[in-house]
């Protein structure tokens, strides 16, 4: 199954915006495996299941890792970005949804 991976500092917002991403993703009707990690295993997550993960969205709070993370990432052709703040914050599982989809390349 493939991934979205969000990578944040502690996980407790980021959960509510994982469930409201796996509403969003079923309603749609496609499956998508949704979960947050903390920011620091980011490289582990990337070595054990780099193959299904299709994009990384890293939280607000951590947006000063970017550019170090997309190091890691761009070894594996993930494409990564960090979650828009007004969708974090309003925990609009929707757009954070669709600015996941947005970054990923579907002719690859």
């Amino acid at each position: 199954m493939k991934r979205i991976v969000l990578a944040c500092a502690a996980g407790m917002s980021t959960s509510m915006v994982v469930s409201r991403m796996e509403k969003e993703a079923a309603s749609r009707g496609v499956e998508y495996k949704i979960y947050a990690i903390p920011e620091q295993n980011l490289r582990d997550e990337l070595q054990n299941y780099g193959s299904d993960i299709i994009v990384v969205l890293l939280g607000p709070q951590v947006r000063f890792k970017l550019e170090e993370n997309r190091k890691l990432t761009d070894g594996y052709r993930i494409p990564i970005a960090v979650i828009d703040s007004v969708a974090y914050g309003t925990l609009n599982g929707a757009k954070v949804l669709d600015q996941a989809l947005a970054l990923v390349d579907w002719n690859e």
